[in-house]
């Protein structure tokens, strides 16, 4: 009966969306309308209103809905959709103040001569305006408006036409910043947790260990991260319909020819187009350049978007004169002072210290002023002129709201899907496919891409990525990322507004071309821009790191980067320490060997043998990076024949599981008493029967196969393990040493004497209280010391024996007169290994540092930071360990 319910489900919610029902209430409808016709024909016929649901029942699904309200409006972690109404806000001001007819007139004039320039024209434009709009209606009107006569009016034939307008104004939904993006990021979020879950549990079962290493972990993603991800596959398809373009130029000339402009191209055009494509470039510099450099979140960049949009609208709406341009010059000027200050001052109002700061203080205030100034003015200008303002505000809001109501009923339709056991269903199904997760990902691809022919972007994005996405990121053999899956959903997505018979752009192209343009033509104008969609696809696919590298460059390089210890990174790491030790190694046992020469007697001897250790440990991780090599090879040897089982295996066993999961249903409502229970028990024999036979198709060298295998790969986080603890070993007591050798720490440590001194003098009279306050404040002192644990301590002691119920003066004294030993000898050689050692050690510490010494690194220095973000970024195959 589930089966049945869900299947109401969903031809409930066909019947509303096909009937032109509102989205928005067309899916938690259709939720509502299941869930309580399954609730009443579970009281009627067995009197319980959970009886026909898979798992929980309607209060389970009200209290989902519940929790997802609470998690759409009012979870911090979900805050990424704050970004949506400031980018929308953006891009219809943008819209609104003729920024976009700027731009397309000025991009036809300077392309126009190149054979099929004005089409290329329409594209850069359709990317500029994706890089700070986003609307897909709204720009495919604007270019509909604009282009297309101009373009018939110069012989473009009508289908080439239509096509590039209606494809050119789809790409704000992959260049960034782009609304799906957002509502993607989002709904990723939550997959990647149940992703992971998902991994972990099969680890455990499969091997039989209760923690999984971290580097096989699900990469999860963030709005910051798709937009990243998103800019490379998007100028991708930038670049391929220009390709096109040009071929079909060059090929037929007919169809595309080249227009020349006549009015000649002077100072008086270059303003012009400065004046045109400046400003939003700017603005896509700020947006993007701002989450890129790790200078702002993706809502605060949102917020630098509308803003920006707000002050071009206020010159570009004005009707001219003089005043025109100040109060975008008033914005920027304030923005450049405000720049300077921060660069130069300190501008903590609670740590103004002298003159120089209170005057940094007060420029950056006058600077924030002219700033404030600049964007009221613009404001103002913008509410006064054709109500531009109020209009954008209005439409801000309505399109919100439909994306924001659209979550909320996605998100009943969903939990719905889950309560008659959709969710399972599809994973069964996904799992059950031969093939492995290729498959399963063209199944799910083809699934979207078929969607995409009657469904918006917004219902795919929030129905189908949450069932789909876990699954797909919980396979370990692709290993992909959230934000490549991401990336190629929002790739896909975009077709929908191409597809035929419900393609948006082409209605919105439909409306505001002239009858001489005929629907089949926009029909047949749009079929090889979808080609080139999916060709881009294809690419992204076959090459993950056009989507992966800029996300994890920007995560490896950003202040807030993981350490180079970070356990996710090991695997990375290790190979740019391989290829080092393979092309510098020479030099590195060279410095190695200049170190172990030079004269370190006068240390003392625990310093001394922890130096001469790592010395060691460092020859010995050449040899231990050579095992682990040789184990990589026998590993990749080994897997040529061991896959074939490993997947065939694999492949029964998570058959006998989804088997055993309907066994434990059936088992309990047998034990309940649901149904008819002989008939019940009787399946539940027939499955067990199956389960036993699937099991029994196991070949019988398996057990030696996977023992063989496992051998291996336990060798290998053996030799792994232990060099890492080698490495550490061999470069802790080189940053010691640097420490406690290095300029600071000694004349920290020259500094006790006299505090010593005075507390050796004065011992014999003070009191408990006295001695608490004096002996401490020598004791922080010495935390200023590297090294310097020992003389604490032996204050420390002196203190106890002052301040304690019968005081011993004398033992204190003698407490003292060592600590002032200590810190005479210290002193002496800290000072002779400062003149004769440091040298040297800096040397040897500048040749290890970057390999032997890696781990140990505060963060990543820049060139192992991109070799390791090249490395992440391709998908690494890791079934073989599960």
């Amino acid at each position: 009966m589930e089966l049945f319910f869900l299947l109401l489900l969903v031809v409930i919610m066909a019947y509303a969306l096909g009937s032109g029902y509102p989205v928005a209430f067309a899916l938690p409808g259709s939720a509502i309308i299941a869930i309580l016709l399954a609730a009443g024909a579970g009281y009627i016929f067995t009197g319980d209103t959970d009886a026909y649901f898979e798992s929980g029942g309607p209060s389970q699904w009200l209290s989902a809905g519940v929790t997802n309200l609470r998690g759409v409006y009012w979870e911090p972690e979900r805050d990424t959709l704050i970004a949506i109404p400031l980018f929308i806000f953006m891009g219809i001001m943008l819209q609104r103040s003729k920024i976009a007819e700027d731009l397309l007139v000025t991009m036809a004039q300077l392309f126009g001569p190149v054979p099929g320039g004005l089409g290329i024209s329409v594209v850069v434009v359709g990317a500029l305006l994706a890089a700070t709009t986003g609307i897909v209606g709204a720009t495919v009107v604007a270019m509909g408006l604009i282009s297309l006569p101009a373009m018939m009016r110069n012989g473009y034939a009508n289908p080439l036409s239509t096509g590039i307008i209606a494809s050119s104004g789809t790409l704000g939904q992959i260049i960034p910043p782009s609304i799906v993006l957002i509502i993607l990021a989002d709904q990723l979020s939550s997959a990647v947790d149940q992703a992971g879950q998902a991994r972990q549990d099969l680890y455990k079962e499969v091997t039989g260990e209760l923690v999984m290493p971290s580097e096989y972990a699900v990469v999860s993603t963030s709005a910051g991260d798709m937009f990243l991800g998103a800019m490379v596959p998007g100028l991708v398809l930038v670049g391929l319909y220009i390709l096109f373009i040009l071929t079909v130029a060059l090929i037929r000339p007919k169809l595309a020819p080249a227009v020349p402009y006549d009015d000649g191209y002077d100072l008086e055009f270059l303003g012009r187009v400065l004046l045109a494509m400046v400003p939003p470039l700017a603005l896509i510099v700020m947006v993007l350049g701002s989450i890129i450099g790790g200078i702002a979140t993706v809502n605060q960049a949102g917020a630098i978007g509308a803003i920006g949009a707000l002050v071009m609208a206020g010159y570009r709406l004005h009707p001219g004169g003089r005043l025109q341009f100040i109060p975008a010059i008033l914005t920027l000027g304030g923005l450049g002072v405000i720049t300077f200050v921060l660069a130069n001052y300190d501008t903590n109002v609670q740590n103004i210290q002298s003159a120089d700061d209170a005057f940094g203080v007060n420029l950056a205030i006058f600077g924030s002023a002219l700033t404030i100034v600049g964007i009221i003015w613009s404001g103002y200008r913008a509410y006064v002129t054709e109500d531009a303002l109020s209009g954008v505000m209005i439409e801000t809001a309505k399109t919100t709201s439909l994306v924001f109501i659209i979550l909320l009923g996605a998100a009943m339709l969903t939990a719905a899907f889950r309560a008659f056991g959709g969710e399972e269903l599809v994973k069964h199904f996904l799992e059950g496919l031969p093939g492995g997760f290729w498959t399963k990902f063209f199944i799910v691809m083809v699934v979207i891409f078929v969607l995409g022919f009657f469904l918006d972007f917004i219902e795919i994005a929030v129905v189908v990525v949450p069932i789909v996405a876990p699954i797909l990121l919980a396979d370990p053999e692709a290993n992909v990322t959230a934000v490549w899956l991401g990336v190629m959903i929002g790739l896909n997505i975009q077709t929908s507004f191409l597809t035929p018979p419900f393609g948006f752009a082409l209605f919105y192209l439909r409306g505001v071309a002239s009858s001489a343009v005929k629907t089949i033509q926009i029909y047949i104008g749009v079929l090889p821009f979808i080609g080139l969609q999916l060709v881009s696809l294809l690419i992204v696919a076959s090459y993950p790191p056009l989507v992966n590298y800029l996300p994890m460059r920007s995560s490896l390089t950003a202040e807030t980067a993981p350490p180079p210890i970070n356990p996710a990174l090991q695997y990375c790491v290790e190979n740019y320490v391989a290829e080092t030790f393979e092309t510098e190694g020479d030099t590195i046992r060279a410095a190695i060997d200049r170190m172990a020469a030079v004269d370190i007697s006068y240390l003392p001897r625990n310093a001394r043998e922890d130096f001469n250790d790592g010395l060691e440990n460092a020859r010995e991780a050449f040899t231990l990076m050579d095992e682990i090599e040789s184990i990589k090879v026998q590993l990749a040897e080994q897997a040529v024949e061991y896959r074939p089982q490993h997947s065939v295996v694999r492949q029964l066993e998570a058959e006998a599981r989804r088997i055993e999961d309907t066994l434990e249903d059936l088992r309990t409502q047998v034990s309940r008493g649901f149904g008819d229970t002989e008939r019940l028990q009787s399946r539940v024999d027939e499955l067990e029967a199956e389960r036993e036979q699937l099991l029994a198709q196991v070949p019988e060298s398996w057990e030696e196969a996977e023992a063989a295998y496992g051998q291996i790969t336990a060798a290998d986080r053996r030799a792994r393990g232990m060099y890492r603890r080698t490495v550490d070993q061999a470069y802790e007591p080189v940053a010691e040493l640097r420490e406690m050798i290095s300029e600071t720490s000694v004349d920290a440590l020259a500094a006790l004497e006299a505090p010593v001194d005075a507390l050796a003098q004065d011992a014999p009279g003070m009191d408990g209280e006295t001695a608490d306050a004096r002996f401490k404040d020598v004791e922080r002192m010495v935390g200023d010391v590297a090294g310097g644990n020992d003389i604490r301590g032996l204050l420390s002691d002196a203190r106890r024996e002052i301040d304690a119920r019968t005081p011993n003066i004398e033992r204190a004294q003698e407490y003292i007169a060592e600590a002032q030993e200590m810190i005479a000898a210290e002193l002496a050689w800290r000072s002779r290994a400062q003149a004769e050692l440091l040298p040297e050690l800096e040397a040897y510490d500048q040749a290890i540092q970057g390999t032997i010494g890696l781990r140990q690194q505060p963060r990543l220095p820049k060139e192992q930071a991109l070799f390791i973000a090249s490395c992440n970024a391709k998908h690494r195959d890791i079934s073989l360990n599960f």
